[in-house]
């Protein structure tokens, strides 16, 4: 999954629903308000709630530096 692929547009977080942005460099799509990240496998986001790992401050930090979508 490109950071410039217009999916990125429409897919949305399984648990509050809102948009997920893409931290550049990283096989992940990552919701900022709920400090979650979703790992995309083999080009497949893995978006199921189980799916979904908390990240530590410093992380978030860096994930909205660098993050698209």
């Amino acid at each position: 999954m490109n950071p410039d692929d217009p999916l990125l547009r429409i897919l949305a977080c399984p648990l509050d629903k809102g948009p997920l942005v893409r931290p550049a460099g990283l096989d992940v799509l990552y919701n900022p308000r709920l400090q979650l990240s979703y790992p995309i496998v083999d080009g497949i986001p893995q978006l199921l709630p189980a799916s979904g790992s908390k990240v530590s401050a410093d992380d978030h930090e860096r994930y909205l530096r660098t993050a698209t979508g």
